[in-house]
């Protein structure tokens, strides 16, 4: 980890459209708090106010097809301006930071899915973050085709994201997998096509090896 932490965790929740990332954030964050610690839980794009207009410019149906690459630069405009007021203080104030989606994100989604040179985003990416990389990441893991109907069924409609063919999102789901296979130390990968209980079970069982 290039970029100092500070005294605090850094906890990250990846993974494909359906896999439940806001109610496993949700339940990781509740069980932390009850555990004594001092929790941000905050989400990406869009966990600063300018990342919340830069968000609507990315996911809204409305904005169109962008040119891969200033998809990218965007997304890693928001990752810049989080990090920079939102994750490295709390990290130096020593407290357990849970972001939704992180710079893995942008490797799955803008690197696989839109078919752009991994390393050199993985290099916009780390410049982007200052190369803070997470303690822990849990990617939920779920097949496609099962996580674009839950998500269908569980949100506004398609974003501009979802609404990518399915082909689009194993390459997605692929991708994560890999770079979890990379340093399984750092991964955590769960079957999310399972009841929320039991994810966040699995998911506990790994925190609390790491946490004191």
């Amino acid at each position: 980890m290039a970029s100092d932490p500070g005294t605090g965790f850094f906890l990250v929740l990846e993974g494909g459209e359906g896999g439940g990332k806001s109610t496993q954030t949700a339940l990781v964050v509740e069980w932390l708090q009850a555990n004594g610690h001092t929790v941000l839980r905050t989400r990406q794009p869009g966990g600063t106010p300018v990342g919340a207009r830069l968000r609507e410019i990315l996911l809204d149906p409305a904005t169109g097809a962008l040119d891969p690459r200033t998809e990218s630069l965007v997304y890693a405009a928001d990752k810049a301006e989080h990090v920079a007021t939102v994750i490295q203080p709390a990290l130096a104030r020593g407290e357990v930071v849970v972001c939704d989606r992180y710079v893995d994100s942008t490797l799955a989604y803008q690197g696989a899915g839109r078919a752009i040179d991994a390393d050199e985003l993985a290099r916009v990416a780390g410049w982007a973050t200052n190369e803070l990389r997470p303690h822990l990441t849990v990617v939920l893991d779920v097949d496609p085709e099962v996580g674009l109907v839950r998500a269908g069924r569980a949100g506004d409609g398609h974003d501009r994201i979802e609404s990518e063919p399915l082909e689009f999102h194993r390459r997605v789901r692929q991708h994560f997998l890999d770079l979890a296979a990379a340093r399984p130390d750092e991964y955590l990968v769960v079957d999310a096509d399972r009841d929320p209980s039991v994810v966040h079970t699995e998911i506990r069982t790994r925190l609390s090896e790491l946490l004191p």
